[in-house]
């Protein structure tokens, strides 16, 4: 098996006046809390998202598993729908000290190119800033944080970029390369 090279940027907002939200997409794109936590709903967001860009880590995850972290308090997934289909999400992970993470954040590969993913990460960020609000019991936010790859998309940075991310960390490692196994088991990313 060989290796690949990963480089892994960690981005932060240090207040909610560092959000640039971009534009709505024209069209009837909407953005919904899955209120109800789903592991079936979940995972098929997680494979369907990223089975084309290697999101690996969570497919072997149990449907238990799936339903214990969704129940913790402060996980928020918002989904994005394009005229009612699924069109992609971001999920919120309160932590502590007012910190929360975009833990997931992206667009199934059909929905991309639309202008919907600046739209969902400004929308996501929002809601990141106003987690407490919501009575997930959590302390005010302060800080929100994500990560991104070289794996990711290649519009990805920019986008965090624009939204104003600022950059606070940067790795470097070596990963078994994989190949990427699509939305399901056998798929092959168009």
């Amino acid at each position: 098996m060989s290796n690949v090279t990963v480089t892994t940027w960690s981005l932060e907002q240090t207040a909610p006046t560092d959000l640039l939200p971009a534009i709505a997409p024209d069209g009837d794109v909407r953005i919904v809390r899955a209120e109800i936590p789903s592991p079936e709903f979940s995972r098929f967001l997680y494979a369907s998202v990223g089975g084309d860009i290697r999101w690996t880590d969570r497919l072997a995850w149990s449907y238990e598993r799936w339903q214990e972290y969704l129940d913790r308090p402060g996980v928020e997934t918002w989904v994005a729908y394009d005229r009612g289909t699924p069109a992609g999400y971001v999920e919120l992970d309160a932590q502590d000290d007012g910190v929360v993470e975009i833990a997931y954040f992206g667009l199934i590969p059909a929905f991309r190119g639309r202008r919907i993913g600046g739209h969902l990460l400004s929308y996501g960020v929002a809601r990141a800033w106003d987690l407490a609000e919501r009575g997930s019991g959590q302390t005010e936010t302060k800080r929100v944080w994500l990560h991104t790859c070289s794996k990711d998309g290649e519009h990805a940075m920019d986008n965090y970029l624009r939204r104003g991310f600022k950059l606070f960390d940067t790795k470097v490692e070596e990963e078994p390369e994989v190949a990427a196994p699509g939305p399901w088991p056998g798929a092959r990313a168009v």
